[in-house]
């Protein structure tokens, strides 16, 4: 398969792009560094908001691993999201989301999520509510074939691949040991695995260590 990553010199997209690579499959990865820094085939040195639907012309499927962390970047992340639906609207290509945990629902009414209990860290409520922010737009988009793909709440860059996951939906899930942990590596086998089945097309799917 075709597969173009976006943002591919942050580390989550290095994985995604492993992970694929590894697979076989034939990986593009747009970033503005100077120079290919990722195991991705072909590099594309090119601005996120400078792509062109000619750019993602031919992909099966292109991976959003868009992630910003200060206040003044924190809109890039649903502006992003939206730009590359926009560019992929009505046509094969899928789009992936790499999304954030803090919008998953924790309660079966679906009117409380993660990010609104006690104990959600102030630190990260801004970075959730731009992730919380790109599902609710992708979800009012039409003809585009998404799937945004929450980790769990402990995702971890420096954990153990595993090789195994929970694959679960809209709700907030803990695994056997009541934990919620994800490492980079397993969130992109979980990724990888969409991407070849597409089973969750127009749908949110969150992952979580087995």
């Amino acid at each position: 398969m075709k597969i173009a990553v976006i943002a591919a010199n942050g580390r989550t997209a290095g994985c995604i792009i492993n992970e694929a690579v590894a697979r076989g499959h034939e990986v593009t990865a747009f970033g503005r560094h100077a120079e290919n820094n990722t195991k991705a085939q072909k590099y594309v040195k090119k601005d996120l908001f400078s792509l062109t639907a000619d750019d993602l012309k031919g992909f099966d499927a292109v991976v959003d691993a868009v992630g910003t962390w200060t206040l003044e970047t924190l809109y890039v992340v649903p502006k992003a999201a939206i730009f590359l639906a926009d560019l992929v609207k009505g046509t094969n290509t899928r789009l992936l989301v790499v999304g954030g945990a803090g919008s998953l629902f924790t309660n079966k009414e679906h009117t409380s999520t993660l990010q609104l209990s006690p104990d959600f860290p102030d630190s990260y409520k801004g970075v959730s509510s731009s992730h919380a922010l790109a599902l609710e737009e992708l979800r009012a988009t039409e003809n585009v074939k998404w799937t945004y793909v929450s980790p769990a709440a402990d995702f971890q860059a420096d954990g153990e691949r595993t090789g195994k996951y929970i694959l679960a939906g809209e709700e907030f899930t803990l695994n056997s040991k009541n934990e919620s942990i994800i490492s980079y590596a397993d969130y992109a086998i979980a990724i990888v695995d969409e991407i070849e089945q597409g089973k969750h097309i127009a749908q949110r799917i969150s992952v979580v260590r087995a």
